[in-house]
């Protein structure tokens, strides 16, 4: 193909379908140029135009990538690809309506076009519009049954529905269609480590995934050219969620402390995208490396050639991951930390890093990395800086004690919303105050509400409010007095913006990693008596709690003083301990 192109040299067709087949191989920028060679040929082949601009999307030039699809569709306004193509870099552009409305407009040229289902599907679940979203993938699957993709975004959609059985079928679906898809395997991973653990299962479905991750490797790194030189350490992070998101609320503080050390960070983003975290984070990195456009070889030969002697993983089996990267050994110790729950699964990663509540040693079986703990805590809270103040205890002017939870619906399984509702029956004019995207939508709140009706609990006795801005979302703990940790998939971030509001948040003690960081979170709070050993005891406490007003409320009134002396906020005592963890870590190889 390569040499018809040579002995073509006016011929846009053979430029255009050389573009598509390096597109493919993965060699991108020799792509760019055969679909630009094309276009200098035939400026007006819209077709080219849209395969250029997926690809600028794929490596993150969204600007150039809009204006390419843009361009497509004027040439040919009825190109519903075109309209595809735009409507999916609008979506990484955040511009989640326009996306939407691309993707109508592709779905109304050409209604067979299972992508365009697919992609609406993928936005409206964004958008929280669950049920419609629903419906777009099983459209799409039923115009294209084989579509790996569909089957597991699918599942994605049920996931957050709660029809946990169900996404795990689609999960298994895209699988066994695709056996080297790695966003599956994470995709079942998440839902198996979160919601549906079982250690046996799970590492089988982990085991499943290396194997996927190991059918890509061709050779894997044996010999690292880092320096020898103990005094000198390099740390790499790799990571999708480098902004506002709680990787970078729990990261930033380390690293801000971090920089009067002599180690050297250097941060590998699998996203383009920038917002104010990520304006404050990036200074604090030796080097900033976006691996958007290297493939998984690529990205490991470009952190191997760093020399890196210890490249962290944050990301685990969640979104935008690079896992299959670390496969290749790119670096001599490699760990999982921070963004995950539970066991990557590849051999290749050396070490989990925990605490001895996530981590406890008499779960070693539950990870393929070496257990290593930090001697306290795991996570480590950067305060916001905003100026909010702790309001006083709602109840005392309200007249009635309002418990809260701010975690996503997908977490508020059968039996929280039992427990939920033992609670409320026990505490008479008390509410719940429920706060998450799904609830921007009528559909996700007639869901709430019904569940709870199922458990005789009426609509006035719940406060359902959608998704803000983070200042006026820490803001609504000023009218939570309880709050109340879903489970087993019970609160991080939110759990300890919580504390931070002072608000104290009830949790119950668990058996596997995720399951057990609200124990982690107690206990480095000062918290530890609002463990819970088991459901009975989570409705005593909480009814307990609730019935000593004046307790709550002077726990309340001294508790940021008090918990920013606590190890789950202090960051020069976090980060001296996991400066000693990575020091020690080095001294392995």
């Amino acid at each position: 193909m390569q040499s018809a192109s040579k002995l073509s040299p006016q011929d846009a067709e053979a430029h255009s379908n050389l573009g598509v087949a390096l597109k493919q191989l993965g060699r991108l920028d020799e792509a760019e140029a055969s679909y630009k060679k094309a276009i200098a040929v035939k400026p007006n082949h819209a077709g080219v135009h849209s395969n250029l601009g997926a690809m600028l999307r794929e490596v993150g030039r969204l600007d150039e990538a809009e204006a390419s699809c843009r361009q497509a569709i004027a040439i040919k306004p009825e190109f519903a690809e075109a309209h595809s193509n735009l409507g999916n870099t609008l979506k990484e552009l955040g511009r989640l309506d326009e996306a939407e409305a691309s993707f109508r407009q592709a779905i109304v040229l050409k209604p067979d076009l299972a992508e365009a289902h697919y992609n609406l599907g993928n936005t409206l679940k964004e958008l929280g519009g669950l049920d419609e979203a629903e419906a777009c993938h099983k459209k799409a699957i039923a115009l294209k049954p084989s579509y790996a993709e569909a089957h597991s975004n699918l599942g994605n959609t049920l996931k957050e529905l709660g029809r946990l059985d169900e996404a795990e079928t689609s999960y298994r679906q895209a699988i066994a269609m695709k056996p080297d898809y790695a966003q599956a395997h994470s995709n079942l991973l998440m839902l198996i480590g979160s919601m549906l653990f079982n250690d046996v299962r799970y590492r089988d479905s982990a085991a499943g995934f290396a194997r996927a991750a190991e059918n890509t490797v061709t050779s894997r790194f044996n010999t690292w050219s880092h320096s020898r030189d103990k005094d000198k350490l390099r740390i790499g992070f790799v990571s999708g969620d480098l902004k506002s998101h709680p990787v970078g609320y729990f990261l930033e503080g380390l690293l801000t402390e971090l920089q009067s050390s002599s180690i050297e960070l250097f941060a590998y983003p699998t996203v383009i995208e920038v917002d104010a975290v990520t304006s404050r984070l990036k200074p604090l990195f030796e080097m900033w490396c976006p691996l958007m456009g290297f493939n998984d070889m690529e990205a490991a030969q470009k952190i191997h050639s760093d020399g890196i002697h210890i490249l962290i993983d944050l990301s685990g089996h969640t979104a935008k991951n690079r896992l299959p990267v670390f496969a290749w050994r790119p670096a001599p110790i490699q760990v999982s930390w921070l963004g995950y729950f539970a066991s990557t699964g590849l051999p290749e990663m050396d070490y989990i890093l925990g605490d001895p509540y996530v981590t406890a040693h008499d779960e070693a079986a539950h990870f393929s990395e070496k257990i290593w703990q930090l001697p306290e805590t795991y996570l480590c809270f950067t305060p916001p800086d905003l100026d909010l103040k702790v309001a006083p205890l709602p109840a005392c002017s309200n007249g009635f004690v309002t418990f809260g939870c701010f975690n996503k619906l997908s977490r508020m399984t059968d039996e929280t919303v039992s427990v939920r509702a033992a609670i409320l029956h026990a505490v008479p004019g008390s509410k719940l105050f429920l706060k998450d995207k799904q609830l921007d939508t009528e559909s996700g709140r007639n869901r709430v509400i019904s569940r709870f009706a199922a458990v005789d609990i009426a609509a006035d006795r719940l406060i359902l409010e959608g998704i803000s801005p983070r200042e006026e979302y820490l803001k609504c703990y000023g009218r939570v007095d309880i709050a109340l940790s879903p489970f087993p998939y019970g609160g991080g971030t939110t759990s300890v913006e919580g504390l931070w509001m002072g608000v104290p948040v009830i949790t119950k003690k668990g058996n596997h990693f995720l399951s057990h960081l609200g124990e982690s979170i107690a206990h480095n709070s000062g918290l530890a008596d609002w463990i819970a050993s088991d459901e009975e005891e989570y409705v005593a406490k909480a009814v307990a709690y609730a019935s000593d007003l004046e307790a709550l409320s002077d726990l309340r009134n001294g508790m940021r003083e008090r918990i920013l002396d606590t190890p789950l906020f202090d960051i020069p005592r976090f980060a001296l301990h996991f400066e000693q963890a990575v020091r020690a870590m080095r001294n392995t190889i």
